[in-house]
């Protein structure tokens, strides 16, 4: 039976995981969908592309012909302004890299490194062209899918920073101050009982570093609940979701690292929270 089995033919090209559509071989792979992103839109969107492309060549090719061109020679001849006018976005290297950003900026590519600018792409002049040329979608269609995924958004952003300042305040930061006591009860007695400084310095400098944390958590999440009661002040989604992009979104960044610290330094018995390290084991 295993000599009835043909050849075939493995493909050995570069599979660049950092392209957001890459073409590996035989076939273009879209990358770009989020984890949690239904990829019906992003689907619809690559659609309607190619299928405007397909149509655009399709027109030329046919000109072509119609001049006197051979099918061959015409869709050879298409076929080379085609590489020529779209080599500047081919990339092989890190498409996460600063290399990229710096190799795109020479192209003069668009880099959007946001996500309320990215959904701007779908009011542009140009998409509305294209979805309406195409019959897909009608310009206030467009004006409505946008308008969702910009709340979408923000709502995301809302229950996010809520969540993690719950987290801190109710149980990341009693956790770390009940370390704390205990580390301030030890170096007391260790004074108490004459000890000189240097044979409690471990636990005088475990202790400083610990109440930093505490308090740059705490000083962040009132910063950015400020921010956030400040960004739904803004009745316009656009710009409620560029005030979180901009505002908010940092201050959640910046918790997170002060947070990361006091797990690690907070005693095992006395963090509430399940690890990093422990996540894998849970069952």
């Amino acid at each position: 039976m295993l000599s009835k089995i043909p050849n075939l033919a493995q493909d050995n090209t570069d599979r660049n995981r950092t392209s957001p559509f890459a073409f590996t071989g035989n076939k273009f792979e879209i990358r770009m969908v989020g984890s949690n992103q239904n990829c019906a839109r992003p689907m619809t969107v690559m659609n309607t592309i190619v299928g405007q492309q397909l149509k655009s060549f399709y027109t030329e090719v046919n000109e072509l012909m119609g001049q006197g061109t051979e099918q061959d020679a015409a869709i050879l001849t298409i076929l080379q302004r085609y590489i020529k006018e779209f080599k500047a976005i081919l990339f092989e290297g890190d498409g996460y890299s600063d290399e990229w950003k710096n190799e795109a900026a020479k192209r003069g590519l668009a880099n959007t490194p946001n996500t309320p600018e990215a959904l701007k792409a779908y009011i542009t002049k140009e998409a509305k062209d294209l979805f309406e040329s195409t019959g897909v979608l009608t310009h206030r269609e467009l004006e409505a899918h946008y308008e969702v995924m910009v709340e979408t958004y923000n709502l995301h952003l809302q229950i996010e920073s809520r969540t993690m300042g719950e987290l801190c305040i109710n149980w990341i930061l009693p956790a770390a101050i009940q370390y704390q006591n205990t580390l301030a009860d030890n170096v007391l007695k260790l004074k108490e009982l004459g000890l000189d400084k240097d044979d409690y310095r471990a636990q005088l400098d475990l202790l400083k570093r610990v109440s930093e944390n505490i308090n740059k958590v705490k000083e962040l999440v009132e910063k950015m609940t400020k921010a956030r009661r400040k960004a739904n002040d803004h009745s316009d989604a656009a710009e409620r979701a560029e005030h979180y992009c901009d505002n908010v979104k940092p201050y959640m960044e910046e918790i997170r690292l002060y947070a990361d610290r006091l797990e690690y330094l907070v005693e095992d018995r006395q963090w509430p929270l399940v690890k990093y390290r422990e996540l894998m084991f849970l069952r």
